[in-house]
Order: structure tokens, then C-alpha cells, then sequence
């Protein structure tokens, strides 16, 4: 759920050296490979998409549970290639789906599939479940030709379990590492998604956000990360947080890939009302979109690390190259992750899922939030190892959503960060987009005294509900950070075009180098 950037010492972000080998890197033969590459050479009968699983699946075993042990992937679909070939049967009948047609897609472990794997958010007490039907995002992806390669590990529950979680470990996936680092935190909660994609384990990868998730992990690994509006991608099949907050969004190599995806998950669903009121998601990539944008920098969400905030300082002057007018220094209220939005969170928690476990796993023996808090209990040793689980129990004691507190709590989060936070800057400034560093540069690992994070640019458009895009702006010693952009609700293609171009103009973008130790 939050993920939030620390404030790195130099201790901490010593040079890395070039560790990988030709095997890890250069000699994929899908290096990188984006959507378009891929279906041309599909097209022009060079490939096929049974043949792109299977070179998939051999690097996820050489890299992911051998090597250098990501251990991002918790599951494959064992139907990955009877579907890959079906594809490719269609494709040679003359039946395109789209342009992710035979594209293999990697899904976080907290979106349901109706197949042969299991849904699980990472907790043991789920370890058992399979669901009966697909999330409607995921229906969406098969209707559109995508292969479903695997679902990724994840911070369990999405990271709303405990205040002193370690990103990245689950009790049934144990931990992801950071292809750039392996000592270092992926972030999360969509931490295997993001270690997944930076690793060259799939083309596309989905995570989902209710407070950085999706942002704040491809930040730190490298990739382009988008959280549309809410109400743009049904929340249907997502084990929740938060029906207020949750998302689900790409996570990719590019930005024209993040948007191919993203376009393939929109649209209404009558099994969640807030997709009925959203206007049309149809848009397309504008390679002029800089010029003339006025885009905020909101400076008190800088990291304070100076070489951190120096690459962001460089991204500022590039976007400014390419024709944005910037308008600097705009005083962003913080909306930080306080007792509003923590109580809207554990509020809805306690509900939403007793809801999602009725309707996708009504015969399983969990059915409430107190079934979980009592299996962590009696399964101690493999599930609160690392860190326990206050949180749930907080939630627990709460009421149901007529509260007052709740509905109190709700009424300040909209209020501090659309009334008084975003909408307000935007209209004050005349603003396009605010810009600010996703987050700082990677962690190290600490199951002792957990994440090390401070604040991060996550929240405003989290809590408020509107599009956030990060895409890479260059590296702090070796380790990734993302610069991004936030706009108003439904401006995602105004974002992906400002990431595109100032990608195509930086290319940051690099595969990682599987570090294996950042400290002597």
C-alpha cells in the first residue's frame, strides 16, 4: 500500500559495480523488447507467441528461481502455452484481437483469475484458493489476445498489514529482490511486478495501488509506472484495501507499452458503479504535448537527498527544453499518511474484504478479517516471522462504514487533497500537471527494523483518486529513480504523453545489473 522514499546517506549509496553476466542481459534474445517489436516480428512470422512464453518461462527460471533468485513470479499459468498456441492459430487464420494479441502479461497475486492458479495476495491463510471467475480486468486482457504468463509476488496484502512491513515479502512468496540491487528493497506493494518487468521476466506487468504501489515500486526498479483515476480500470476481482483508493495500472518497460496496456484494462463494468460515470478512455500519444504545458513543481515533496534531487533538477531542465513552461515552487498542501486517511483505510478494509472474500471465495474457510487474524495467529511462525499484524487488528475493532469516524474521515481526505490540495493548485497556477521525484533511490533490506522510507508523492493523487505516472529520470549510484507527473482526474493520456516525450528525448531507461551486494 505506501511505499515511501528514504532519505539516503552516503554510506548507503556507495558506487555499484557491474556485476551481470551475458546471461542475465545482453544475450535475452527479447532484450527489452517492447509490445510493437514483438508483434511485428509475430506478424512477419519470426515469432511466435508459444514460442515467446516458453523463452520467458526459461529466463524465469534461470533468473528468478535460480541465478540471481528474484523471486518475483509466486505462480505460472500452466495454461500459458495451450493459450499462446491457440493465439497463434488465430493469428494465422486472419483473427487479430488488438495489438496485445500473444503478448504475455505477468498479474499481481491480489487480482483474481478464474484458472488453474490461485489468488492469494501472498498470505498463507489464501494459499489454497483458486476463484471461480476472472477479475474484470483480466477478462478484459484475454479478450484482447494477452497471454496471463504467471501472477507476482507481493508485499502481503497488499501491505496493509502492519506498520513495520518488509516491501516485498509475503508469507507464501517469501521475499522479492531488486534486479538493480539484491540487497535492496523492490518497494511495494507491487513489488514483484516490479522486479518482474525490470528483469525482462514478461512484456507487460499489472500491479495495483492504493497508496503508491504501482508508483513507487517501478520508480525504484526502472520502469514506467501509471495509477489511472479511479473509476478508469474496475476495481471487480482485486482483493482490497480500500474501494475508495484501490487501483489497478501498468507497470512496463516503456511508456508506449504502459499505454497499450492500460488502454486493453479500461472500460465500464456493471459489477463496479464508479466505471459508469467515466468519460470515454479512448485517447492516443501526443509527441508534441510539452510545449506549451505548464507544469508545477512541487518542491516540498523533494527527497532533501541532494544527488537524488539533482536528477529531478536535470528532468526539470530537459522538460523545460522541450517546450513546457514551468512553474516553479508550488506550495502542494500534504496530505501525509495520518490518522484521516489510515482510518478511511482500516474502515473500508475491515468491510471490503469480508465482501470480495463472499463473492470469490464463498466456501473458503476465511471469510471475514478476523478469520485472517486468527490463521496468522495459529500459523505464527510463518506468517508473523518478520512482522506482525497491528493493522488488521486495528481494523478489526473498528465499526461498519455508517460510523461517524469514517464518514468524517472521508469527508477530510477529499477535502485536504482535491479541494484544498490538488484542484486548488491546479486552478490556481493554471497547471497542466504538478511534477516531483517519485520517490528516492532503493533501501536496503531490513527485516530487523523494516522499510526505510520518508515522505513520497504518492499520496496526493492516491488520496484524491486522480492519474499519477512515473517514468525513469535517471539513476542515484547505480539505483533507479522515477520522475513523476500527476494531473487531474481523467488526464491520463495528457500524462503518458508528457512521459513519452520526455523519454524518447532521455532514454534512462537500462536493464538492471543484478548487484548482488551495494554495502562492503
Amino acid at each position: 500500500m505506501h511505499r515511501r522514499h528514504l532519505l539516503l546517506g552516503s554510506a548507503a549509496t556507495l558506487a555499484l559495480p557491474g556485476l551481470s553476466s551475458a546471461a542475465t542481459r545482453s544475450s535475452f534474445v527479447h532484450a527489452e523488447a517492447s509490445v510493437a517489436s514483438l508483434s511485428q516480428a509475430m506478424a512477419a512470422g519470426k515469432l511466435t507467441s508459444e514460442r515467446l512464453v516458453q523463452d520467458y518461462l526459461a529466463r524465469i527460471a534461470a533468473l528468478d528461481k535460480a541465478g540471481p533468485r528474484l523471486n518475483s513470479v509466486i505462480e505460472l499459468n500452466p495454461e500459458a502455452r495451450q493459450i499462446a498456441r491457440a493465439l497463434d492459430a488465430e493469428r494465422k487464420a486472419g483473427k487479430l484481437r488488438g495489438p496485445l494479441h500473444g503478448i504475455p502479461v505477468l498479474l499481481k497475486d491480489n487480482i483474481a483469475t478464474g484458472d488453474q492458479m490461485h489468488t492469494t495476495a501472498g498470505s498463507l491463510a489464501l494459499a489454497d484458493l483458486r476463484v471461480s471467475r476472472d477479475a474484470h480486468l483480466v477478462q478484459r486482457l484475454r479478450a484482447a489476445g494477452a497471454v496471463i504468463l504467471g501472477k507476482t509476488n507481493l508485499s502481503e496484502w497488499a501491505n496493509i498489514r502492519s506498520t513495520r512491513s518488509v516491501s516485498g515479502w509475503s508469507g507464501r512468496g517469501g521475499l522479492t529482490r531488486n534486479p538493480y540491487a539484491l540487497d535492496r528493497s523492490t518497494s511495494g506493494s507491487s513489488s514483484g511486478t516490479g522486479a518482474a518487468i525490470a528483469a525482462d521476466l514478461a512484456t507487460l506487468g499489472v500491479g495495483t495501488e492504493t497508496d503508491g504501489s504501482i508508483v513507487s515500486p517501478a520508480s525504484i526498479c526502472g520502469l514506467v509506472g501509471l495509477k489511472p483515476t479511479m473509476g478508469r480500470v474496475s476495481r471487480d476481482g482485486v482483493i482490497p484495501i480500500a474501494h475508495s483508493q484501490d487501483t489497478a495500472g501498468p507497470m512496463t518497460r516503456s511508456v508506449a507499452d504502459a499505454a497499450l496496456l492500460y488502454a486493453a484494462m479500461c472500460g465500464p463494468d456493471a459489477a463496479d458503479a464508479v466505471t459508469q460515470g467515466a468519460p470515454t478512455a479512448a485517447g492516443r500519444l501526443d509527441p508534441a504535448s510539452l510545449k506549451g504545458a505548464r507544469l508545477g513543481v512541487a518542491r516540498n515533496y523533494f527527497t532533501g537527498f541532494d544527488e537524488a534531487d539533482a536528477v529531478i533538477e536535470a528532468a526539470i531542465a530537459k522538460l523545460r527544453e522541450l517546450g513546457a513552461e514551468i512553474v516553479d515552487n508550488i506550495e502542494l498542501a500534504p496530505v501525509g499518511y495520518g490518522d484521516p486517511e489510515l482510518s478511511v483505510l482500516l474502515y473500508e478494509l475491515k468491510a471490503d474484504l469480508a465482501q470480495w472474500l463472499k463473492t470469490f471465495a464463498p466456501g473458503h474457510k476465511m471469510q471475514t478479517l478476523a478469520d485472517v487474524i486468527a490463521f496468522n495467529k495459529a500459523h505464527r511462525d510463518k506468517e508473523m516471522g518478520w512482522f506482525g499484524q497491528e493493522l488488521f487488528e486495528k481494523a478489526e475493532a473498528l465499526g461498519d462504514l455508517s460510523a461517524p469516524a469514517y464518514r468524517e474521515a472521508l469527508a477530510a481526505c477529499g477535502k485536504g487533497a482535491r479541494e484544498e490540495g490538488l484542484d486548488k493548485a491546479i486552478k490556481a497556477h493554471r497547471l497542466d500537471a504538478l511534477i516531483a521525484p517519485t520517490g528516492g533511490p532503493a533501501w536496503l533490506i531490513d527485516p530487523v527494523a523494516s522499510d526505510h522510507y520518508g515522505a513520497s508523492f504518492s499520496t496526493p493523487a492516491a488520496v484524491a483518486g486522480y492519474p499519477h505516472l512515473t517514468v525513469p529520470a535517471g539513476f542515484v549510484r547505480g539505483l533507479p529513480l522515477g520522475l513523476s507527473f500527476v494531473g487531474p482526474a481523467w488526464s491520463e493520456w495528457k500524462l503518458l504523453s508528457y512521459g513519452q516525450a520526455f523519454e524518447q528525448s532521455t532514454r534512462h531507461r537500462r536493464p538492471p545489473g543484478f548487484v548482488k551486494k551495494t554495502v562492503p
